[in-house]
């Protein structure tokens, strides 16, 4: 295991931390640092200053922006302007129209602003230029009690639900980030940093928007998504850079056989990560895998070496308090203890291990199962790509939510599934219906909206095995 990183002993992190000022600079480091990076070279921090001014001047008035810049650098440059003008940033969970229109209905005032042309376009919709436009004046500052952004929860277990950010509470979750990275950051030199996830994902405001703004990190302005991208964006980076990821891009890249440049190493996050797949990435690329983990609620708060070790390893001033209905979440950057569904076992020594979720516990027939568990057996058939097994919104007649799942398994039938499930669990969690799909639903992060699951579910009846 790697040493643990001491905040204490990196001044930017207790800078980052310290509540004492009501006013900060927006943008820190030297002018001339690199801030972000792609194909065509380096944007250093002046340059970006300049062109927040001039988005920020042209901006309309509203008190919401929805930002749904594709481009890694423009939506920084967008969520900075938009902060700059005391407008607040709406980040929605996908960009698919229908998530987006809901954001719009529920914060009336507000426009969308976006890099690319939309089909179709949002309502009060502004996009970006090709080539933005710069302004000379005065160092950008904003108040650290501000509310910088509304982050929404990906709905994977139900309704997307919204989660505003003030300045302060992300520069204290920023120097709990560099906590989190600890070594496999440069010393007293920039790290490049490649992102696979969304910047309006709060996992990638975390580590590739906020780490850029806020610390000694530059990222590359693309959003790489299959494996030849990524091991181009890579390349781009002048030294071994950082790789922020997921396992299913993760599991892309192994799978894929490309050869990547040396990296920093590799941050993983939105879904467990396999041990033996972090152990298979780390023996390919010859760099560390380090998962984190967090949620939209609470930010990153605990961090593991993978391929080594099972329990997580809270950050500086983070406590873990289990309660009956989950476990409370203790952190600085937090207002008040954040309750989360996770089910966590404390060990002696602080550090934790997860027990499941408390929304995904079964109770049938006296018989108790976790759809945890239940999922990761399925996934072990040998044959299964992909699966799920989740519970019915819906009750049957008798009053009871049954079990389904959907499976991407091209070489087996439905039947054969259910056999070999038979095998390894109890008949009274076998899923009815089970159905044979070519893809699960999967977002831009790799998890599973809930309302896509039961709708992808209940498309086409007739080939489910009941």
């Amino acid at each position: 295991m790697s040493a643990v990183f001491d905040p204490s002993q990196n001044a930017l992190s207790q800078d980052l931390a310290s509540p004492e000022a009501d006013v900060f600079a927006l943008v820190a480091g030297a002018s001339r640092r690199a801030l972000a990076f792609g194909a065509d070279g380096i944007v250093e921090r002046a340059r970006f200053e300049r062109e927040v001014r001039a988005l920020a001047a042209a901006l309309p008035p509203a008190q919401h922006a929805v930002n749904l810049c594709e481009n890694r650098y423009r939506f920084l440059v967008a969520l900075c302007a938009v902060a700059l003008r005391g407008q607040t940033n709406l980040l929605p969970s996908s960009r698919a129209p229908a998530v987006v229109e809901d954001v719009l209905a529920r914060y009336p005032d507000s426009y969308c602003i976006g890099d690319e042309a939309l089909d179709p376009a949002p309502p009060r919709y502004l996009q970006l230029p090709p080539t933005l436009a710069e302004q000379d004046g005065e160092p950008l500052q904003v108040d650290a009690r501000a509310l910088l952004a509304i982050g929404f929860t990906s709905g994977s277990t139900g309704q997307p639900k919204p989660n505003p950010k003030t300045w302060q509470a992300f520069r204290t979750s920023t120097a709990q980030n560099l906590a989190a990275l600890g070594d496999l950051l440069r010393d007293d030199e920039v790290t490049f940093l490649v992102a696979t996830v969304p910047p309006q994902h709060m996992y990638g405001m975390e580590m590739s928007v906020l780490l850029p703004l806020l610390g000694p990190v530059a990222v590359h302005a693309q959003r790489p998504f299959f494996p030849g991208d990524v091991a181009r964006a890579l390349s781009d980076a002048p030294t071994p850079p950082l790789l922020v990821t997921t396992p299913v891009h993760l599991r892309a890249l192994v799978e894929s056989g490309i050869e990547l440049p040396a990296l920093a190493g590799i941050v993983s996050a939105t879904a467990p990560l396999p041990a033996e797949l972090a152990q298979l990435a780390e023996a390919r690329y010859r760099c560390e895998v380090r998962e984190v983990f967090g949620s939209t609620e609470t930010c990153v708060f605990a961090r593991r070496r993978t391929a080594r070790e099972s329990a997580w390893t809270p950050l500086p001033g983070v406590r873990v308090c289990p309660q009956p209905d989950g476990t409370a979440i203790h952190a600085p950057h937090l207002p008040e203890p954040v309750v989360l569904a996770d089910l966590m076992e404390v060990e002696a020594d602080g550090r934790f291990v997860l027990r499941g979720r408390s929304a995904d516990l079964l109770e049938i027939a006296g018989k108790r199962a976790s759809l945890g568990d239940l999922t990761r057996k399925l996934l072990a058939i040998d044959g299964v790509v992909d699966g799920v097994v989740f519970q019915l919104d819906a009750a049957d007649a008798f009053g009871v939510r049954r079990i389904a799942a959907l499976v991407v398994a091209p070489t087996l039938s439905e039947p054969q599934i259910l056999h070999a499930l038979r095998q390894s669990i109890d008949p009274v969690f076998l899923p009815r219906p089970l159905r044979r799909v070519n893809a699960l639903p999967r977002n831009e992060t790799g998890k599973l909206p809930r309302h896509a699951l039961e709708a992808m579910l209940h498309a086409d009846t007739d080939s489910s095995v009941e």
